[in-house]
């Protein structure tokens, strides 16, 4: 797996906790994803995608967050 394609989702998976409400997470499900970080594999992409398309629908200001879950999603059309 790429590496950059790991930082997007490290980056996804960070930028969380300042935007679960917007993006509609439980504490439950940010609590979930905060544990993929911890190990983060390729694996886990699929999971990190979910969240992607959330960011991207959601009205979060965070633009970085944003242009990260959207490299993510590209990322993953293009596969």
């Amino acid at each position: 797996m790429n590496d950059d394609l790991m930082e997007s989702c490290r980056f996804i998976l960070e930028g969380l906790p300042e935007c679960k409400d917007e993006v509609g997470l439980s504490d439950e499900e940010l609590a979930d994803y905060l544990k993929l970080l911890e190990n983060l594999k390729p694996a886990d992409v699929s999971k990190v995608l979910e969240v992607a398309l959330k960011i991207q629908s959601s009205n979060i200001k965070d633009i970085d967050l944003k242009n990260k879950a959207s490299v993510l999603i590209r990322a993953m059309e293009e596969c």
